[in-house]
């Protein structure tokens, strides 16, 4: 099982080989962008779809339409570089919220983006999947099996740490670029030049019985769509090189351009050449047989677009785990979230949001149509927040207030428009955003409340007490001072004469150390603290040299060496657990030494 890890995913890395990891603009813009330049190979359909329920004279109103989605976009993007700059450590909406609107709002806006990537996964995959059933339509019915495979290799691919995905990610998105400049410019020299003659449905300006206020704002609302992802940058500031906060805001004003640009020119060649959305062939792919012919270009704008929607994904696999380790922080989410794994990623966020995302694939089958309205209010609701919660701190900074809060006033002002006017109009669409959400949200409490009361019960109150008996060498593994740890230790010296307090490093955090280690000998001035470092983030490879080295010598006068693990467990019978992961793998890996016991301390906490 070790040997298939190691070929799956590569070696460990150290964790001072952290910042080696780190993203330049160039790759950043491949890896935190993709989402949102993928998002003009169904931006513009998701207009004209709806335009066209009424007829399709009415698509001409997609050009007004996109005007007003990309002042929303240059507001969200002037937005979203303060945020990177007010804060640089990430975290995007959720901190944001959380500071200046209150933890409530903080809790909405984190839970929204938590489903919102997981929506980010299932739309960029099941539409990549469309895109290849375009090109090849006997693959048409076997959309939901490509996503799913497409999602366990984005796993797999993101488990192998943030350089090796960005690498692997740079060649179809620039590829994208190349292939969706060529085609806006080709169809724009053609226009010029006459080989492109007009076959709109409609004039600009033609009066189209029938369209409503309330046609146009459902058609806003998911075009709107096209600006997902704009924020995962924000969330993802500590992925960048240093200066962090100067390099993510860079690449956030390219990603910005190039998005703008895209989705104006495919909008507008939409329109040009009248193209219609029918079940089976994309907008995108009607446009280029338009500008393209059904030549070579052709099949490598599909292929290269398949490969952008499907590799689009990657995204939510960049931003959820930074922000579930940001709620894990807070102690909303479980701490293991916080954990790093072997390649320096956060892998239980990343493992959790490819879960999620299959189970959104296999309840929607795989319809990108069913998805976008989700989609777009778990991510608008963010937007809404974030923007409010930037005024706020604007305004409570004083002078100046208001020129600096426009772009957020703008930007607060529209997204909160589509917000209500997805609930007013596609609530038949979104009814699981309210089931979801306060499912999530009593999560995040009864987490939160869990710790607390952890916390409580763990806190010392009184002077600490110990007591001295005779016995065996007993190596006690420790955290911070907690009651669970006294307990510990009061238990090692009835079974042992000399009694070791160890404590595994995770990090290189050297202050940290010094705290852990100053507590220790205020409390515990006559047992032996050792602190271990593991620059591997692993508990057990180092506990287990370590006790090798302590038994060497008891060994030798035939004394036994007892490793004491503390765990603490909830006071309810079906809860509690015979032994903790890491004993039981202590347990595992030193199974050849009849001379070491592993056992565990179990501290019951009160319901």
């Amino acid at each position: 099982m070790d040997y298939l890890k190691r070929l799956l995913v590569g070696r460990p890395l150290k964790s001072s080989e952290n910042d080696d990891q780190n993203l330049s603009r160039f790759a950043a813009l491949a890896m935190l962008s993709s989402d949102a330049l993928s998002s003009v190979a169904y931006g513009t359909e998701q207009i004209v779809v709806v335009l066209v329920t009424l007829s399709a004279a009415a698509i001409w109103y997609s050009l007004p339409i996109a005007v007003v989605v990309l002042v929303l976009l240059t507001s969200l993007i002037l937005s979203y570089r303060q945020i990177i700059h007010a804060y640089p450590h990430g975290g995007g909406a959720y901190v944001v919220s959380s500071e200046n609107l209150g933890k409530n709002a903080g809790l909405i806006a984190g839970g929204s983006l938590l489903v919102d990537y997981m929506l980010t996964v299932a739309v960029s995959v099941s539409a990549g999947a469309e895109a290849i059933a375009s090109a090849i339509p006997a693959l048409y019915h076997h959309r939901v099996l490509i996503s799913v495979i497409i999602v366990l290799l984005l796993m797999l691919m993101n488990l192998r740490g943030l350089r090796e995905s960005a690498g692997l990610l740079m060649t179809p998105v620039y590829s994208f670029i190349a292939v969706i400049t060529i085609l806006i410019v080709v169809g724009f020299v053609k226009i010029l030049t006459g080989a492109a003659p007009m076959h709109a449905t409609a004039q600009v300006g033609a009066v189209v019985p029938g369209v409503t206020v309330a046609l146009l704002l459902r058609a806003f609302s998911s075009g709107s769509s096209s600006l997902t992802g704009v924020e995962a940058i924000s969330n993802a500031v500590p992925f960048f090189k240093k200066p962090r906060a100067k390099n993510a805001a860079g690449t956030l004003a390219m990603m910005g351009l190039i998005l703008g640009f895209f989705f104006s020119g495919i909008t507008f060649l939409s329109y040009w050449v009248g193209v219609v959305p029918t079940a089976k062939v994309t907008v995108l792919s009607q446009v280029g047989e338009a500008v393209f012919g059904k030549g070579i270009m052709y099949y490598v704008l599909q292929f290269v677009t398949a490969l952008i929607l499907a590799v689009a994904a990657n995204t939510g696999f960049s931003a959820f785990p930074v922000l579930a380790y940001n709620l894990a922080k807070d102690k909303f989410l479980p701490h293991r979230y916080q954990d790093r794994g072997d390649r320096l990623g956060y892998s239980n966020g990343i493992i959790t949001l490819a879960l999620g995302s299959i189970i959104l694939l296999l309840i929607f089958q795989g319809s990108t149509e069913r998805l976008i309205p989700l989609y777009s209010v778990g991510v608008f609701i963010p937007f809404t927040l974030s923007q409010t919660g930037m005024v706020l701190k604007w305004r409570k900074e004083g002078p100046h207030w208001f020129r600096k809060s426009i772009a957020n006033i703008i930007g607060a002002l529209i997204s909160f428009a589509i917000v209500v006017i997805l609930f007013a109009y596609r609530l038949l669409d979104i009814w699981p955003f309210f089931i979801i959400m306060p499912i999530l949200i009593y999560a995040f409490y009864k987490v939160h409340g869990h710790y607390k009361n952890v916390a409580e019960q763990l806190r010392l109150v009184d002077d600490v007490e110990l007591h001295d008996y005779a016995g065996n060498t007993v190596i006690v593994l420790v955290g911070n001072v907690t009651q669970v740890n006294i307990g510990a230790i009061n238990y090692a010296r009835s079974i042992g004469d000399y009694v070791i307090a160890m404590h595994v490093s995770l990090e290189e955090n050297e202050e940290k150390e010094k705290e852990i280690r100053r507590e220790f000998r205020e409390k515990f001035p006559d047992v032996r603290f050792s602190v271990v470092r593991s620059p591997y983030r692993s508990i057990v490879n180092p506990v287990s040299r370590y006790v090798d080295r302590v038994s060497k010598n008891a060994r030798e006068h035939n004394y036994t060496t007892t490793v004491l693990i503390p765990e603490f467990v909830p006071n309810r019978t079906w809860k509690r657990s015979l032994h903790n992961q890491t004993a039981l793998r202590l347990r595992f890996r030193l199974s050849y030494r009849d001379d070491i016991i592993i056992s565990t301390y179990n501290y019951h906490l009160k319901k």
